[in-house]
């Protein structure tokens, strides 16, 4: 024992000085992670109020912007806010900003930037952010947030971090003590068999170890309690992970612990055609497909689709399945079958003459028939038959995408109880006025709150799914946490905006930008130094290809310099061909390319070139590469992927993206020039500043966008849904857990 003591008493003095020591390294290191999400609060503070800001500094009325200020300064933490005009005078501000914070000090600080202000109250954190806008005056808006709390925190973590060590002190020695009693031998034998993770937790009837077996207990807890902290851990810390293919396998196989994941769709990722004696594979081009494929990839598992390739049925197994990619399997898709009858009503009739038209406001008038509802409910059923013969477990996580399936989440968790179902809506969702006129509105609402988490691209798109719940159901609704009580089942409705993976695939970029400028003008018939525009849709009149035209129309009338110097690809890829709507849009886009290009053709250069097939990815990535500008003119959209597919393929950090301001893609990409594709002489002058724009401001641009894009990837909205997903079932695990000790 006195030995013990002799190796007890150094080890505390020395853990005493450690905790010492740390505690200004614990200090630097919690300002900096406060000081990292203060910048990005600002950030988002910023973006959420500039809109209004900017249409009370048109009235020019001080009292009405002070009142604003003050009315956002109530949050805890937002202890002042102020705003600065480049053309002078003196800052607005609410009642609480510093003295010492006034315009003529903000100029000479860099600007836009962040900065920290003592105070006798605690440190401020004071973050200017540029305000530029064609209808208010430019100028800078400031924003500061009170620090102390980071001054109390502190003083806790060292506390912490001090009882912490003596605790492990304290540990250690008892343990100390403990071994003193075991021989030598028997304690090295210990120690081999820890570090080849045996040991602790070994069998005693299999005869190794016996020594050790009063310590099985205490090294289960030890290693649930490790669980337990790291899952914790990255779930409180969403921003410290780099999201890639292999943390959504490590979310998926630590967080969910491998549970199998099932992805329903009506679209597959891989369609089998045939051609002649030949079966050739098609990669459909979607934009859902391109977000959800990665992400199988990554998590394996099941894809259960509409199969509706002409050889499909040729390559599936017993079982309706078949493994892909073709060149690498590692996932596999389960092919439904539908008859024409069930197709015509349940996708062209219900879901894309009824839903799509309802849900995207686009002058289309929608069509209802009850026909088509009974497709639609028969087909709905006939994948959630599908969902419970590929479930491993009663468990699963099931992936419902879109509109074609609002009323299987209910029929999901009608057959598994304790499925974890994640919907998402990748289209807008109307307002309650909008929505009243579908004849099923309730059935509909009802089956999309079967789901345990329900997304979509935008909080404008929550907002309106929990007013249209509040108009039409006897549901409770909590708008705090947004989530939706009915029939004892608790959904959860959540902003997921929707990306793309990040990096882009090799291949795709392989082909250097000089090559596809060349190769592509040469393959159109154009100049080697001719200026290219690219849109890359589905033939639907929701994409605005006919505002385009119109704007490139009017770009050429006001700026007749462009004719014959400028031209525009417009890649249509054929959909719905079968709806009429789609039949009159595709003629009215024939006619209005035909007319432009016969009233300003120059020199054999057509102003549109338009190319209505379908481009594998590749060839979409050429064009991208290859042009000057990238416009996507959106009338009413969810996300738009082929806004950030655009900035992905610019690696030469060039080019320009003018994106509509009815895309969920322009609330994340600001530097886009952001357009009202109805309005053609806006949408004009948007081309023409593309055209001339000088590449260094070309460089910033992407440069941003490219940033933002690469952090807030695919993997990262999936990641988020899954993570999500985790701690609801977790939650649930520990009510029930409490039901069961409290009866």
């Amino acid at each position: 024992m006195p030995s013990s003591l002799r190796f007890i008493v150094p080890l505390i003095l020395v853990l005493a000085a450690i905790a010492y020591a740390l505690a200004p390294l614990v200090d630097q290191q919690t300002l900096r992670w406060f000081v990292r999400d203060l910048d990005i609060r600002s950030a988002l503070i910023a973006n959420t109020i500039e809109e209004p800001l900017q249409e009370l500094l048109t009235t020019g009325k001080k009292a009405r912007i002070e009142g604003f200020f003050n009315r956002i300064t109530q949050d805890e933490r937002l202890y002042a806010l102020g705003y600065c005009s480049s053309s002078g005078g003196a800052m607005v501000s609410s009642r609480s900003l510093p003295a010492d914070v006034r315009c003529s000090v903000l100029e000479r600080w860099e600007a836009p930037g962040e900065h920290l202000l003592p105070s006798g109250k605690g440190p401020l954190h004071i973050a200017v952010k540029p305000l530029v806008s064609e209808v208010a005056p430019a100028g800078r808006l400031v924003l500061v947030h009170d620090m102390s709390f980071v001054v109390r925190r502190s003083e806790e973590t060292k506390r912490y971090v001090f009882f912490l060590f003596m605790g492990l002190a304290a540990v250690i020695s008892l343990i100390t003590v403990v071994i003193a009693q075991i021989s030598w031998r028997g304690w090295m034998n210990g120690v081999q068999s820890l570090l080849r993770g045996e040991g602790l937790l070994r069998n005693p009837a299999a005869g190794t170890q016996p020594g050790l077996t009063e310590f099985t207990p205490i090294a289960r807890d030890l290693q649930r309690l490790i669980r337990e902290l790291e899952t914790e851990s990255r779930a409180r810390d969403e921003g410290q992970i780099t999201w890639s293919a292999d943390a959504l396998r490590a979310i998926l196989h630590g967080e969910l612990r491998g549970d199998d994941v099932i992805v329903v769709s009506n679209r597959e990722p891989y369609i089998h055609q045939r051609r002649g004696d030949a079966i050739e594979v098609q990669r459909p081009a979607s934009g859902l497909v391109t977000a959800l494929e990665p992400i199988m990839r990554a998590c394996s598992g099941t894809w259960i689709a509409h199969g509706s390739g002409s050889a499909d049925r040729e390559v599936v197994d017993k079982k309706d399945c078949v493994a892909v990619p073709p060149e690498d399997p590692s996932y596999q898709i389960r092919r439904v079958w539908l008859t024409a009858e069930e197709e015509a009503g349940y996708y062209y009739g219900f879901a894309n003459e009824g839903m799509w038209p309802l849900c995207h406001i686009a002058h289309v008038r929608p069509t209802f028939r009850s026909g088509d509802w009974a497709q639609y409910v028969t087909v709905n059923r006939k994948f959630a038959k599908a969902v419970v013969s590929e479930a491993k477990t009663d468990a699963p996580i099931v992936l419902v995408q879109d509109y074609h399936f609002a009323l299987l989440p209910k029929m999901i968790r009608e057959q598994l109880p304790n499925a974890t179902v994640i919907s998402f809506w990748h289209i807008p969702w109307p307002n309650p006025e909008s929505f009243a006129i579908c004849p099923w509105r309730e059935e509909i609402l009802a089956g999309m709150l079967g789901s345990s988490i329900l997304g979509f691209h935008t909080q404008f798109h929550c907002n309106n799914f929990v007013d249209t719940v509040d108009r039409f159901l006897e549901a409770r609704v909590d708008r705090e946490s947004f989530t939706v009580s009915l029939g004892g089942k608790l959904t959860a409705v959540r902003r997921y905006p929707i990306s793309i993976a990040w990096p882009p695939e090799p291949e795709m970029l392989e082909k250097s930008v000089a090559d596809c400028r060349a190769d592509l003008r040469l393959a159109n018939d154009l100049p080697p130094d001719h200026r290219l525009g690219t849109g890359v849709d589905r033939l639907d009149y929701t994409k605005g290809i006919v505002e385009r035209f119109r704007a490139i129309e009017r770009l050429l009338e006001l700026k007749p310099e462009w004719v014959g110097r400028f031209s525009f690809v417009q890649i249509a890829a054929p959909t719905r061909s079968g709806i009429d709507e789609y039949q009159h849009h595709e003629a009215q886009v024939r006619t209005l390319a035909t007319r432009i290009n016969a009233r300003f053709a120059r020199n054999g250069s057509p102003p549109i070139v338009l190319k209505i097939e379908h481009h594998g990815p590749r060839e979409v990535y050429e064009y991208f590469r290859a042009a000057d500008l990238c416009f996507v003119s959106s009338l009413h959209d969810g996300m738009n992927l082929v806004a950030k597919e655009f900035v992905a393929a610019r690696d030469d950090e060039r080019g320009v993206l003018i994106l509509s301001e009815f895309t969920g893609a322009a609330r994340e990409l600001p530097e886009a020039l952001i357009v009202n594709p109805y309005d053609s002489d806006q949408c004009a002058v948007a081309l023409h500043l593309a055209l001339s724009m000088p590449e260094a401001e070309q460089r910033d641009r992407m440069r941003l966008m490219r940033g933002l894009v690469a952090e807030y990837n695919v993997f990262r909205w999936a990641g988020r849904m899954l993570l999500d997903a985790a701690a609801m079932r977790r939650r649930i695990h520990l009510t029930e857990k409490s039901g069961v000790l409290g009866s």
